[in-house]
């Protein structure tokens, strides 16, 4: 059976930065199963889209997501922020993030 999620690869990169903003692309990737460019490139998008801040500190990147940020979608009305809270509540419940 192939193996799929109702979350978005953007939406998962969301998370886990929201629990770890000082992650790297390389730690993205390996978490979600995806190669370290497909990473940067999510990442980019959420970025030039506004829905995360980087700024550089150091060698490394920092991120802030900008949880006011409406989410871009004709069906669901929420900010970021309201479904970040809605994941990790119902993540921390399943003990996972991933969905497994």
């Amino acid at each position: 059976m192939t193996r799929w999620s109702f979350l978005t690869t953007h939406a998962r990169v969301l998370l886990i930065i929201a629990g770890e903003p000082d992650i790297r692309l390389r730690d993205i990737a390996t978490a979600l199963g995806i190669t370290e460019r497909r990473a940067h490139a999510v990442v980019a998008d959420l970025v030039d889209n506004d829905y995360v801040n980087r700024q550089r500190v150091g060698r490394r990147n920092r991120y802030e997501i900008q949880s006011q940020r409406q989410i871009n979608d004709d069906v669901i009305a929420l900010n970021i922020g309201d479904l970040l809270d809605l994941l990790v509540r119902t993540s921390a419940k399943s003990g996972n993030i991933d969905g497994d």
